[in-house]
């Protein structure tokens, strides 16, 4: 009698096909199998993000959401598109790159914590950070006991517990940073208090993971899972001991503003990939390799933050996906069946949100934060993601999870992530909390000793010469410190996942930009602006925005009335070139300006940059600069006008005030009947009252001087306005208003710089000075303000199409 044929293996996967004219199908090859894989991947999550943006959820839920509906609870419900696009001989190659990205992202994951932050953490963020680790713990033992009679039965009690009490005590630190920038919370109270607390759970949370998987190998004596937690505590310290020295080594030799060598990238890598070797041979998990050596790399200097650009978008963005994929592979959601096991679901969900919203809320408030701040910090602490699903898939590999918990678990971290941005939208209104009234919203006040407010903004390193010599002569006279400036460093939040520049630029345990109580940071910004406000009179207040750009004005607009500024400093969307041209550094800069000179709560300047002072700042003794005020009329005028003045009370400020006028003899006609379209008919008094008001100063001050001169048409307006083009600034106001203004083109390309803006942007113009174009506060624009400006939206958009 024959003996039954052994079942065959399927034979490993060559890695390249000959070709479909060879006979080949490339899907029965490894290679172009795993380029369909990603690509389908990579498409799918990212149409996935598209859909769910309105809903400003983070791109984790849509890739976890990716990875379910193309595993077996969705299209892997077709036996032949799971035995085509995800064949079992394929998903080695698929989880082996999928633990490659995975690998490099906790990397980056552990670069973004910073251990000297960590040691800072305050009081209250530590105990809400224990509590919010404690409480759910607790409960997902008690969980962990219900789903053993149940669903979980003869798995083996230890670790399935600490996996429990772990899963349900997760905050995840990554997705937290995204959802609070997207939510404009990252410089908050309770946005910096999540933060801290949520780098406190990370941290316990991996070593509760280590102890987990310590418990969890296959070894009958408990001797093993000693030997495996004593040998991961001596791979810890001897990092400690021989990581830092090494990487502060490298660190010193990255110059600012210089690339970074390619050996020390190279080498660290390296080291990434030998830390992970080590760690699974150890038997934790390669991961934990990867973490510690990101957490010991330093956080200052150009370093970090080459090692990001270096790794991140090709991790997170071609291979992180293909692990939400291999989770959503194991992830059979037809699995739940019957009362039971919704009900179960339904349990761990209660159970997670519960513990650890109500955890972190009774703390909260017992560190005496309003209720809505504690009810909102509770919503965010219960963020789940990509951390949740790797303890879940290291609990599947190692047996602890069966196919019915894994998907009860992924679901819950789903739901979790997703109710959180709503629920904080719904109850978290910081933008309606501040106070919005106030008096002072214009330069142009009657009691000018009252102290002015300043929003300076700037999105490079570049202005920042200019801004900081525009503030020096802001501040009028060395006695008196009339000046509070904030200098808010605008930042955009791209689609990249690592939160490692929000997270150091809002450092230091909830001070903005700096901490005045460390060492100071050697990002040359703070470093400028300190060194300023050490040896001026001016009080700065450097901050951050980070925000998309199609929202980025909202921060700025809310900044400025939380503030209570009277004049915001936006920069120009060009910078001039070598040759004198101007060229287009962001077109979505032009829409920013736009959008705050539409809706602005205080006067506004655009800065056209064409170094004031040089390269850098110049001393007060030093100061020696010519400003030109061309005054035609008008409100923005009027302010352009009051803003030199204060400037000219600097000993180092000589102001020329240029009025033009109409010639009489063409004082009539049409040029009188448009301006009788377009003008205020209260300007021209009020004009004439602060000229007065100008003149008698004058007679005491002679760093003022006051001109006026007669034109009778545009060409002549612009042969004596060519005259003044010797001086340092001109401040200029956007619409003016009066006979003269009447003659020039209103229609212009840069509208947001008004008619005489861009008459001294022109290449016809010659001159170096910067410019200054001010427009003053009013209640209600102007409709020919709003109309220009709305106009340039239009044409933009018909160029764009």
């Amino acid at each position: 009698m024959a003996t039954p044929a052994a079942p065959k293996c399927p034979a490993p996967m060559k890695a390249t096909s000959n070709g479909v004219f060879q006979g080949d199908d490339p899907l029965d090859y490894a290679l172009p199998l795993a380029i369909v894989q990603i690509c389908l991947v990579l498409v799918l999550t990212r149409v996935l993000a598209y859909l769910l943006r309105p809903l400003r959820q983070p791109r984790v839920v849509a890739e976890i959401i990716g990875g379910i509906l193309l595993g077996p609870s969705a299209l892997g419900r077709s036996e032949k598109y799971l035995h085509t696009i995800f064949p079992p001989k394929s998903l080695t190659v698929l989880d082996t790159l999928a633990n490659f990205g995975l690998l490099f992202f906790l990397f980056l994951v552990g670069l973004e914590l910073d251990p000297k932050s960590l040691r800072r953490t305050g009081k209250n963020a530590l105990c809400i950070a224990l509590a919010g680790i404690s409480f759910p713990f607790a409960l997902g033992i008690g969980t962990s006991f219900a789903l053993r009679a149940t669903i979980s039965q003869g798995v083996n009690q230890g670790p399935f517990l600490v996996f429990m009490g772990v899963a349900l005590s997760i905050t995840a630190f990554p997705v937290l940073a995204r959802i609070l920038a997207e939510l404009k919370l990252l410089t908050t109270d309770v946005g910096r208090m999540a933060m801290s607390a949520a780098a406190v759970n990370d941290v316990a949370a991996w070593i509760l993971l280590a102890l987990a998987i310590a418990l969890s190998g296959n070894g009958s004596s408990p001797l093993i899972s000693l030997w495996v937690l004593l040998c991961g505590s001596g791979f810890v310290l001897l990092c400690i001991f021989i990581g830092p020295p090494i990487f502060k080594w490298m660190a010193r030799r990255c110059t600012e503003g210089e690339p970074v060598d390619e050996i020390y990238v190279c080498a660290t890598l390296a080291a990434v990939l030998a830390a992970g070797f080590v760690t699974d041979t150890i038997g934790i998990h390669a991961l934990f390799g990867a973490f510690v050596l990101g957490v010991l790399v330093p956080k200052e200097g150009p370093f970090a933050g080459a090692l990001v650009e270096k790794v991140e978008d090709l991790v997170s963005g071609l291979f992180l996906p293909l692990y939400f994929v291999s989770s959503g592979l194991k992830t059979n959601v037809a699995t739940i069946q019957g009362a039971q096991s919704w009900g179960l679901l339904v349990l761990v969900i209660f159970t997670s949100c519960f513990g650890k919203i109500v955890g972190t809320i009774v703390v909260s408030l017992l560190c005496k934060m309003p209720i809505q701040e504690a009810l909102t910090l509770g919503f965010l602490m219960n963020t789940k993601g990509l951390v949740e699903l790797i303890v879940l898939n290291i609990g599947r590999d190692r047996g602890v999870l069966n196919d019915q918990t894994f998907a009860i678990m992924v679901l819950m971290a789903l739901f979790t992530t997703f109710i959180t941005t709503p629920i904080v939208i719904s109850i978290y209104k910081p933008a309606k909390l501040a106070v919005t009234e106030y008096k002072h919203r214009t330069i142009e006040r009657k009691d000018t000793s009252k102290q002015v407010r300043m929003l300076t903004c700037f999105y490079s390193t570049r202005n920042i010469p200019t801004l900081i010599n525009l503030i020096e002569v802001s501040r009028g006279t060395a006695k008196k410190e009339g000046l509070r400036v904030y200098a808010m460093h605008l930042m955009e939040l791209s689609e990249r996942s690592s939160a490692i520049l929000m997270v150091h630029k809002v450092k230091r345990n909830g001070l903005p930009f700096w901490n005045k109580g460390e060492v100071s940071d050697s990002n040359q910004v703070v470093v400028a602006f300190e060194t300023f406000e050490h040896l001026s009179k001016v009080s700065i207040r450097p901050t951050t925005a980070i925000s998309p750009m199609n929202s980025m004005h909202e921060d700025i607009i809310t900044s400025a009335e939380s503030k209570r500024v009277a004049l915001i400093i936006l920069p120009f969307h060009k910078h001039q070139r070598l040759d004198g041209h101007f060229d287009t550094t962001r077109t979505d800069l032009r829409h920013v300006n736009r959008r705050v000179l539409q809706q602005a709560p205080c006067s506004v300047g655009i800065l056209v940059d064409r170094g004031l002072g040089g390269a850098s700042h110049v001393s007060a003794s030093n100061v020696d600069f010519t400003i030109t005020i061309l005054f035609f009329g008008g409100h923005d005028d009027r302010e352009a006008l009051a803003y030199g003045v204060r400037m000219a009370e600097h000993p180092g400020i000589t102001l020329a005030v240029v009025r033009f006028v109409v010639d009489p003899e063409v004082a009539g006609g049409s040029v009188k009947l448009d301006m009788n379209q377009n003008s205020c008919p209260e300007a021209q008094p009020q004009d004439e009252v602060v000229i007065s008001g100008l003149k008698q100063r004058i007679s005491k001050d002679g760093s003022i001087k006051y001109e006026e001169r007669t034109v009778k048409d545009a060409a002549e307006t612009f042969e004596e306005i060519k005259s003044y083009n010797r001086c340092n600034l001109y401040l200029v106001g956007r619409m003016p208003e009066g006979q003269v203004v009447a003659s020039l083109n209103k229609k212009s390309e840069c509208p947001e710089l008004g008619p005489i803006g861009n008459l001294l942007i022109s290449p016809e113009f010659s001159t170096t000075a910067s410019i200054l174009v001010v427009q003053q506060y009013r209640s209600q624009l102007s409709q020919d303000a709003l109309s220009s400006l709305e106009e340039g939206e239009s044409s933009d958009g018909n160029v764009s199409n």
